[in-house]
Parts: C-alpha cells; structure tokens; sequence
C-alpha cells in the first residue's frame, strides 16, 4: 500500500530539538522579565540625575534577547540534525538489512557493535530471526529436494514398466500390473505422508480433549497383527493421560511411533512397550522397543526427512517412506510437546513424548 510523503523521522527529531530548545530560552526570557526588570521602576532618578529605568534596559535588552532566541533556533536546528542522525544511525543499519532480507538474502547480519541499548536489543534479535529463517528456507529446500527426488522414483519405475508392457506385449501382465499398483501405492502414501507433515507444520487442526491411553490402545489394535506376523510381543500400559489436540495427528503420531518400534525390532521375539502416564500437567507417552543397537549419533538425525534406519526392514503392507518420525515430530511440535529419543544400553530405542496436559 503506497503511503503520502511526508517528513523524514530525522526530520521530525531536528524540529522537536529546536522547538525544545526555542521554548526553553522564551522561558528563560521570561524568567529575567518576571524576577528581574518588572521590579526596576520606570522613573528611578539617581545621585547626578541619571540611572537605569525600566524603559533603557527593556530598550537594550530587548535586541540582545530576540539575537539569543534566534542563534538559539539556528543551533537548535543544526545541533538536532546532527544529533538525530548520530541517533538514527543504528536504524538505518537494521533498515537496509531488512532490506536485503526482503530481496533474499538471509545471510546478511548486522552486527552491531557497541553498548547494550534498545537499538541494540532491536539489532540482535532481528539477526536472530534472519538466522532462524535461513535455516527453515535451507530446511524446506532440502525437504523439497528429497521429496522431489523420493517422488522421481516410482514415476520412474512406472514408467519403465509401462514402457516395458508397450514394447512387450506377450509378457505376463499381470505380474506388471501387481509391480504397478505396488509403485503406485508407494507413491500415494509418500503423497499423503508430504500433505499430512505440511498439515501439522502449518497447525491448522482444531483442538479437542484426548486421552493418550485410548489413543495407545486404538494404534496397538491397529498394529497387532503386524506384530504377531513378526513374533513381537506388543503391551499397552500405564494410565489416563489427557490432553488437548488433533485426535487424528495424535493417533498417526502414535501409530508411527508403534510401527517404527516393530520394524526396527529384533528379526523375531522382540518386545514394543507402550506407557502412558500423567505427570502434574504434562502427559507422557513413552514407546520403548527392543532391537539393534541405535548408534548415539544417529539418534539426531532420526527426524530429519527421508532418513531411513540402516537396520529397517521393508514390508509390502507398512512400506516407510522415511517420513514416519518426521511427521510424529512436526506433530508434537505443533502441540506444543517435546520429543525425546533415549538409546536403550541393550539395543533399542526409548522415546518419549511430553504433552501440555489437561484437567
């Protein structure tokens, strides 16, 4: 929106300087009429016949008064100009790199130098935002990157099959439709994974009261059969634990916590340990899992897109897209949770999610 032109805030401070500066001197003028010469008489006759009356020393002091109040405005004005851009320095600083930040470039910092002020102040949290918002723009191009190519793949692959069907029609079609609808089943769950992490980054889900506990049992029922298939002993424990949210992005939450347990388990007769708790006014989820042992440098990579276990084992039915922990941590973020992954010294993994609770 195009504003008028008007005056410049260097502008405004030089005239509100001279204006003080201009009313302080009437003042002071003021002062020496008020205490001063109303008391001296007008016809005050001396010892030879001659002294000061009011009349000579208003006629003298008057010239020298209004001489005053003008070099007072002069300086006023030129010692205001010169004060408010020594003042306004810092702001033009921050000004113009806001300005390279709005044409993109984030990686321009102020810097300033100097003693704590609220310029200052203004000055390390706006370089605190630009580095906040560079590492979400490197965040989300690399994310856009990986999905793109994550994406590439089973198009590729449908069409090498398809150009494989054309160029060969007497071979078995339906192995290459089972290949087909296998590829293109990946490809709509790494669609709906992409939509359902953009959904719970933006935050746009109405909140209502959920318990953790129930949500537990609903994933483990989901998932029990995985389970059993991979001889993996699934408990569900603990208590109530309520809190506010999205009952669906709670349940996918928990859900890929459960899955991501079995498949990253022992080959056969592992164990996946689901607890809930309330704590004061937080509320706890804690999935603990038996398996390999989870490398300390790995655990703060286990979020980041498209990062796959070295020890994942892939299944038709729950094919991971390498999104599952990025989702389950883009939806406690959203709820203003926390998520914690703990090494089990036994091979493992420990995580545990913390949630505001509610009454």
């Amino acid at each position: 929106m195009r504003r008028r032109p008007g005056l410049s805030a260097r502008l405004k401070l030089t005239l509100s300087y001279a204006g003080f500066l201009a009313i302080a001197g009437a003042l002071l003028l003021a002062v020496v009429w008020v205490f001063l010469l109303r008391y001296v008489p007008d016809n005050s006759q001396g010892l030879l016949g001659i002294a000061p009356n009011r009349y000579l020393l208003v006629r003298v002091f008057a010239p020298a008064a209004a001489l005053a109040m003008v070099f007072l405005l002069a300086f006023g004005l030129l010692g205001g100009w010169i004060l408010a851009g020594r003042m306004l320095a810092p702001l033009t600083q921050i000004t113009d790199a806001a300005r390279m930040a709005g044409n993109g470039s984030l990686s321009h910092r102020i810097g300033m130098k100097g003693r704590q002020d609220e310029f200052r102040e203004l000055s390390d949290a706006f370089d605190a935002m630009l580095g906040q918002l560079q590492s979400h723009v490197a965040e989300h191009q690399r994310f856009a990157a990986n999905a793109s190519h994550e994406l590439r793949t089973p198009l590729a692959i449908s069409r090498t099959l398809l150009d494989i069907a054309r160029r060969d029609p007497v071979r078995d079609h339906d192995e290459l439709l089972e290949r087909l609808q296998a590829v293109n089943t990946r490809a709509i769950d790494l669609t709906e994974a992409l939509l359902l992490l953009s959904r719970s980054d933006r935050g746009t889900f109405t909140r209502e009261s959920v318990d953790l506990s129930l949500v537990a049992e609903e994933a483990a029922e989901t998932l029990l059969r995985f389970a059993e298939q991979r001889r993996i002993t699934l408990d569900v424990t603990g208590e109530a634990a309520p809190t506010s949210g999205s009952a669906e992005l709670l349940l996918r939450m928990v859900t890929n916590l459960v899955q991501n347990a079995i498949v990253h388990n022992l080959p056969t007769g592992g164990t996946v340990t689901v607890h809930t708790e309330a704590r004061g006014d937080t509320s706890v989820l804690r999935v603990e899992n038996t398996g390999h042992r989870v490398p300390p440098e790995l655990v703060p990579t286990l979020t980041e897109p498209f990062q796959r276990g070295t020890e994942r084992v892939r299944t038709d039915e729950h094919a991971g897209v390498g999104l599952g922990l990025a989702i389950v941590h883009s939806i406690v973020r959203a709820h203003d949770g926390t998520l914690d992954f703990v090494p089990r010294p036994d091979g493992g993994l420990l995580v545990t999610v913390r949630l505001p609770g509610t009454p």
